[in-house]
């Protein structure tokens, strides 16, 4: 086997290599079925019980009580832009969002298509998303208050989420989703696209409160209706199966390697201060996102020039660190280390930062 490299991708990103490690082990042969997970019927025995464990982990990690559904949905959290007004927005009433960047504006964007009556109650963009909105105000009589709990593309991040009285929550977690521990009771509404924090792309983890479900409209199409995947346990046609089963082995790394969010937590807060104080003391690296909106997830930084990032980037991938390029909507550089990024990873990576700056700076 090649030698496997420190992947700071943004997603598709780094997967746990006990995870990865286990799903070779199993591959040919799933639990005594004498088929691989890509070939078992998701009608069968052996996938039921892959999707109720994902689900019984996700509700046991991050503490969700009867009140909440996990469903598994297809399309990415990018089709959960559309779903949410369609089946969550109330007559009579506005829907609010949050405006931190690219991904929330694609949300904004989704719901105005539907001719939803939207109002941008905060945004951070005159200060070009460099930081998370503050004091923001909610008004009660929104139908919702939607927000991108961790910005990947301008490396900012919520560290307390906003107050909503009675109006619920509903939130992007695609790139910090069991990164952290969080009370879910004012949320409505939580997804994620899998793809950057919790396994492979293929579908979009999507909890909701019961009490959401009785806004559901009957006239939408079967595929489009929360209440499809929550009656039919996810599923009402194929889901991406083999995404689900490894989500359920990156829990499952979660809970019992790692011990659970508050464990994970302190690691992401290890691994962020061991990047962001050499960022601040090296007079080379410059930091984007102000300090106190600094995202764990998604470490973004420049260099003096343009010219210099590029060979920084070349010279780290040759050096075995992948994925640093920024965003191609901002330029830069971007270190993405999420929950399957070690502290190990974290230290290499600021070790080959000060060698670059020695030879460069």
């Amino acid at each position: 086997m090649g030698k496997r490299i420190y992947n700071f991708n943004a997603g598709p990103a780094a997967l746990p290599l006990p995870v990865l490690e286990e799903i070779q082990g199993e591959l040919l042969d799933f639990k005594g079925s004498g088929m691989s997970i890509l070939e078992v019927s998701h009608r069968s025995k052996w996938f039921e019980d892959v999707i109720n464990e994902a689900v019984e982990r996700t509700k046991r990690l991050l503490g969700l009580g009867d009140g909440f559904e996990v469903v598994f949905v297809q399309g990415g959290a990018s089709m959960q832009f559309a779903m949410i007004p369609m089946n969550l927005a109330l007559n009579g009433k506005p829907v609010d969002y949050i405006n931190t960047g690219t991904w929330a504006t694609k949300a904004i964007k989704e719901a105005k298509v539907q001719g939803k009556d939207v109002r941008v109650i905060a945004s951070s963009e005159d200060q070009g998303f460099s930081c998370i909105p503050e004091g923001v105000r909610v008004d009660g009589n929104a139908a919702y208050v939607h927000f991108t709990s961790n910005n990947t593309i301008k490396g900012t991040q919520w560290a307390e989420f906003p107050e909503s009285g009675s109006v619920p929550l509903i939130s992007d977690m695609s790139s910090d989703i069991m990164s952290r521990p969080f009370d879910p009771s004012p949320f409505g509404l939580i997804y994620a696209g899998a793809q950057k924090n919790i396994g492979p792309s293929g579908t979009a983890l999507v909890i909701i409160r019961k009490d959401m479900l009785e806004r559901v409209p009957a006239g939408l199409p079967a595929m489009l209706k929360y209440s499809t995947y929550t009656e039919e346990g996810s599923m009402y046609n194929t889901p991406a199966c083999f995404s689900i089963y490894t989500i359920n082995l990156v829990l499952k790394w979660l809970e019992e390697k790692i011990g659970g969010l508050e464990k994970m937590d302190r690691i992401n807060k290890e691994k962020g201060s061991v990047i962001y104080d050499f960022i601040d003391k090296s007079g080379f690296y410059k930091g984007t996102a102000a300090r106190d909106s600094r995202s764990l997830m998604n470490v973004t930084f420049r260099l003096p020039n343009e010219d210099l990032e590029k060979v920084f980037v070349a010279e780290a991938t040759k050096a075995g660190f992948g994925g640093l390029k920024g965003h191609r909507s901002v330029g830069g550089c971007r270190a993405s280390i999420y929950n399957a990024v070690g502290v190990d990873a974290v230290k290499a990576l600021v070790e080959f930062m000060s060698e670059f700056q020695k030879k460069n700076g």
